[in-house]
């Protein structure tokens, strides 16, 4: 069990000294001036302040308030719509972060005078998600970047090597990845599929967009998105992909090596396209015995999967307390960099990067270094994608190609329907 030590950074000093000499005092409206209130759906970020923040804060008292993510939206609009009872600092999931971003300061405290002093050391994706017209209102101390993770055995079985640059020239573009698809069916007779389901292509493909799905108030289908539903039915049709659904049974089987098909012979799963958190939180835990068989790549495009970003209530009573507090989880290069060495997540700071991630061999992936990899691949991910009605459209987007590669839709009238859904229950106009 890895041990913890608290080393304080001159940020952190300078908040301690300010705790401890104002320890007690009022703000004009009353508040405890050293109280901050939390709200957050990840435990995560509860393990920070216990092991990193309160240590190197001790004037400062924080209550924090857990909530599962599924629920949280639903406690946190209704508050910081009325402004009663909202909590000083918030967690915001990828999935909704944008939701609050895109209405700025209605909502949320500006930081962006405190983001500025610290911008040229930030990957600049996570910080692209918390602007909205060029002013910032959340930050990220993570990066999620994606790869493709794959099996050093097949590899070598298939491709003749499990060395990461000759596979990644194998996927280095949808063509190649294609081609590559159709090689190793060849060569295993059918027993081997690049990947076990065709949901692994979709952040991938999504992330290779030139623009976001509204611009200019009107519905944008880019045509990335179109290939994504095209490469998908081909996938399916040549039987290169293993028809499993992402997070079901039989995605996490095709992990250990065990997923058969529906007339129980074994199918081997060639890669899993999964983020930085993939590693450690889904891949790992489901290998099994094929842990020290896995190696990774870049694969055919930059994308990112995921991740957490903290931001203020614009009315909190605490502000210049608030602000320090996520300018802290979210960029403090001493924090970080305990962060980054204790849990293995990769951080949203390149200073920290740069100076850890040559010292790096992961067992998992037979010593590769997997967070010089994943550093080289965040710093390609663009960030003003990320829309608040995001959500809401890929959940009609999903019904669509699923139609579509069902054999229930043809393409177009599938993206036709995708349109409609989106006019009548967003009132988004293509």
């Amino acid at each position: 069990m890895k041990k913890s030590y608290v080393i304080l950074s001159t940020v952190a000093v300078a908040a301690m000294l300010f705790s401890v000499t104002s320890c007690g005092k009022k703000s004009a409206s009353g508040k405890n001036a050293n109280k901050l209130v939390v709200w957050s759906f990840t435990d995560e970020l509860q393990t920070m302040i216990d092991n990193y923040y309160k240590p190197s804060h001790p004037g400062v008292e924080v209550e924090y308030s857990l909530t599962p993510t599924d629920q949280f939206p639903n406690k946190l609009d209704p508050v910081l719509a009325s402004g009663n009872g909202a909590p000083d600092v918030m967690a915001l999931e990828n999935a909704f972060v944008r939701k609050y971003v895109d209405q700025g300061d209605k909502l949320l405290l500006d930081i962006t005078d405190e983001y500025n002093a610290v911008r040229n050391k930030m990957i600049a994706y996570p910080g692209e998600i918390g602007t909205l017209n060029g002013r910032v209102y959340a930050v990220s101390w993570q990066a999620a970047p994606g790869a493709v993770f794959y099996r050093r055995s097949l590899a070598k079985k298939y491709l003749g090597t499990d060395d990461p640059a000759a596979v990644q020239a194998a996927l280095k573009d949808w063509d190649a990845f294609l081609a590559t698809a159709r090689d190793i069916k060849n060569k295993s007779n059918g027993a081997c599929v690049i990947v076990s389901t065709t949901g692994d292509l979709f952040n991938p493909y999504y992330g290779g967009r030139k623009g976001p799905w509204v611009q200019n108030g009107k519905l944008v289908v880019d045509p990335i998105m179109e290939e994504y539903m095209d490469m998908c039915k081909v996938l399916k049709e040549e039987g290169l992909e293993g028809r499993q659904g992402q997070w079901a049974e039989g995605w996490f089987a095709g992990m250990k090596g065990e997923l058969k098909d529906e007339s129980g012979n074994a199918v081997e799963v060639f890669s899993y396209f999964l983020p930085t958190w993939g590693l450690h939180y889904t891949l790992k835990p489901n290998a099994g015995t094929t842990a020290g068989d896995w190696a990774m790549c870049a694969g055919p495009a930059p994308y990112r999967w995921g991740g957490t970003w903290v931001a203020a209530y614009k009315g909190t009573k605490v502000p210049e307390l608030a602000k320090e507090f996520l300018m802290y989880v979210g960029t403090d290069d001493g924090f970080l960099e305990r962060w980054a060495k204790d849990t293995g997540d990769m951080v949203s700071n390149n200073n920290v990067i740069n100076k850890i991630k040559d010292t790096y061999s992961e067992p998992f992936l037979a010593g590769q270094n997997h967070y010089a990899e994943f550093a080289e691949m965040a710093n390609h991910v663009d960030g003003k994608l990320c829309q608040g009605t995001d959500q809401a459209i890929e959940g009609f987007w999903g019904e669509a190609v699923s139609s579509y590669l069902n054999g229930e839709r043809s393409k177009a009238d599938a993206i036709a329907d995708f349109k409609k859904h989106v006019a009548e229950e967003l009132g988004i106009q293509s």
